[in-house]
């Protein structure tokens, strides 16, 4: 989600650095800063905003030296600020740390370091790392951080500097990417490798639990315990364009293989240590609040509105409170009934969403307390809402939404968990199942990924036609509709999404000869149920795609074709049944020959009602 880069050679740095972190702009940022070894010493300059804004700081007070890392943050921990940017040091400013991803137990460090005597500036997760590793130093660099990362946890990559060593630069892959470009007589870092691409093509990957040491002479690369590792260089041969896209064709597709890491980080330290309940340390709302709860309303547009639909079913399952879904275009216009016993979630990807927004404000005009589940920190509903709820999805390129949609599944899961264990509505045995097969989910998403093809075969025969239908009943219902708008957003084709019990009330009549159906089951409460309403499809003559768990076989004497997702709980199903849809809607897309990224008459973000 953000972006790092760092330089180590004869020229110098700030140059490069700021360079650098242009080509990682398109992976979104709401700060930069760098931090440069100059004859001063370690310099850091920071700011909240575009880069435009770093450089003009720069153009008049420029860091000159060899030897440097740069950031852009997308704010995660703390709001936007200059003081929340990366770069962060400790009390000396004798070391600075660029970080990726998110340190789990940083809380816990922050007490133990705040209680031997460090002062702490910043909201982020990311000081912690740079007080950690000063009070670990004692006179090698590359063994504080190895003894620093052996006290964390989480997912991160790091770009570290001590004025102590400054001919080094440290680097470290934990569950978030970072690349070593090697050039001669420099190196570099870069969290992507468009960020070094103008300096040099040949480059280390660095695989999860690796890192490397880089002077101006050379990369030493090892294991987080130390042990050196010997590695061939990888030439990159890509252009710039297809480099910020890591090799796919496009940033949705891209962004439907980033989901595994979008479920993690979404999880990420809301699992308790104990991996048997839901921490949401985030929440304000108190336990005699969520008692007093009668009702909850979901309210948001488009294909938040659809993990709203996900999000009615799950809450209703697990905490057993009645929940409505709005479209928030007409929420505030239908005079909805809200007292404050009402607790109105707004779903918002960019967290600016106009209308969601607007019933934001009506909700808290009415007296309602209001959780928003966003992406992005700082935004106007994040800053509006009572209690937020962020999805770490990272940013997202593509107009299309995909890992923004399922990482509000995921946070969905997480509320819904967590309002059960405080009201006592499920024992501890089951929720301790649900949480186990929550973490789960991201390695099935790989697996379904990898049939990839087989997914892309169907996607071409639908890209013939000009119309075709989704059922699904239950919860199945609430992602089928997604898998439409998904179709209609970038394909064209005109898709309709129906609760399979519904056709024989009227939609029966547009069923013809050779027509697709794609038919979700994967519900066993009403499997029998859907597979009836399939079979009155196939009597008038459609072609149905059946999309069913592993080890149903009954479905494919219904079916003409079947597309197999992992086993899980029946309530976690969306999470998993929701990426062929994806890949089925991009391939289809793709074999019309349409901008798959740019969709016409759309935008990524909806600021206007």
């Amino acid at each position: 989600m953000c972006g790092i880069v760092g330089y180590v050679g004869k020229r110098n740095s700030q140059n490069i650095l700021i360079e650098g972190l242009k080509k990682l702009e398109y992976r979104g940022y709401d700060s930069a800063g760098v931090a440069v070894y100059t004859q001063d010493g370690l310099q850091i300059t920071k700011s909240k905003g575009r880069l435009a804004n770093l450089e003009a700081v720069l153009d008049g007070a420029p860091l000159t030296g060899s030897i440097g890392i740069g950031h852009t943050r997308w704010a995660t921990h703390g709001k936007p600020s200059d003081v929340n940017s990366h770069p962060h040091t400790d009390n000396s400013r004798k070391f600075s740390v660029v970080h990726n991803g998110i340190i789990e137990n940083y809380m816990t460090l922050k007490e133990e370091l705040t209680a031997q005597g460090h002062v702490f500036v910043s909201e982020t997760d990311t000081e912690v790392i740079s007080h950690l590793i000063s009070s670990l130093y004692e006179g090698d660099i590359v063994k504080a951080v190895q003894k620093a990362i052996t006290r964390m946890t989480g997912a991160f990559a790091l770009g570290v500097l001590t004025e102590y060593e400054p001919e080094k630069l440290v680097a470290v892959r934990f569950f978030s990417p970072l690349i070593i470009g090697v050039g001669e007589g420099e190196n570099f870092i870069g969290s992507d490798i468009p960020a070094i691409l103008d300096h040099t093509r040949n480059v280390y990957i660095l695989n999860d639990g690796e890192m490397a040491v880089l002077t101006s002479e050379g990369v030493e690369l090892m294991t987080l315990e130390g042990n050196f590792i010997s590695r061939e260089l990888f030439h990159v041969d890509w252009d710039i364009i297809t480099a910020e896209k890591a090799g796919f064709d496009h940033f949705m597709l891209k962004e439907i293989y980033e989901q595994p890491k979008a479920y993690r980080d979404t999880m990420g330290s809301r699992i308790d240590p104990t991996g048997k309940k839901v921490v949401m340390n985030e929440l304000k709302m108190t336990n005699e609040y969520i008692k007093s709860i009668q009702q909850v309303h979901i309210v948001a547009c488009g294909t938040a509105y659809h993990a709203g639909m996900v999000g009615k079913s799950i809450i209703e399952k697990l905490a057993r409170i009645p929940v409505e879904t709005d479209v928030a275009s007409e929420y505030r216009y239908r005079s909805p009934i809200i007292t404050p016993n009402t607790l109105v979630v707004v779903v918002s990807q960019s967290g600016e969403t106009a209308d969601t927004l607007a019933a934001l404000r009506e909700a808290k005009r009415c007296g309602a307390r209001v959780v928003a589940v966003t992406n992005v920190v700082g935004s106007s509903v994040a800053r509006e809402a009572d209690d937020v709820i962020v999805t770490w999805a990272g940013p997202e390129i593509a107009v299309a939404s995909t890992k923004a949609y399922t990482s509000q599944l995921i946070a969905f899961y997480l509320f819904g968990l967590y309002l059960a264990q405080t009201l006592g509505t499920q024992d501890e045995a089951y929720i301790a199942d649900v949480v186990a097969e929550l973490k789960q989910l991201p390695e099935k998403v790989e697996q379904i990924l990898e049939h990839a093809e087989v997914i892309k075969e169907c996607a071409e025969q639908i890209a013939t036609h000009n119309n075709l239908f989704f059922i699904g009943r239950g919860i199945d219902y609430a992602v089928v509709l997604e898998g439409s708008l998904k179709l209609k957003e970038i394909s064209y084709i005109h898709s309709e999404a129906y609760p399979s019990g519904e056709l024989k009330h009227g939609t029966l009549a547009l069923i013809e000869e050779g027509i697709p159906v794609i038919a979700l089951a994967t519900q066993p409460d009403l499997f029998e149920k859907t597979v009836s309403n399939i079979k009155e499809v196939k009597a008038r003559g459609a072609y149905v795609f059946g999309i069913h768990t592993t080890g149903e076989t009954e479905l494919g004497k219904a079916v003409d074709q079947m597309l197999e997702i992992p086993q899980t709980i029946p309530l976690l199903s969306p999470a998993l049944s929701v990426i062929p849809l994806q890949l089925l809607a991009y391939y289809a897309s793709l074999a019309r020959g349409n901008d798959v990224d740019k969709p016409r008459n759309l935008a990524k973000s909806v600021t206007v009602e």
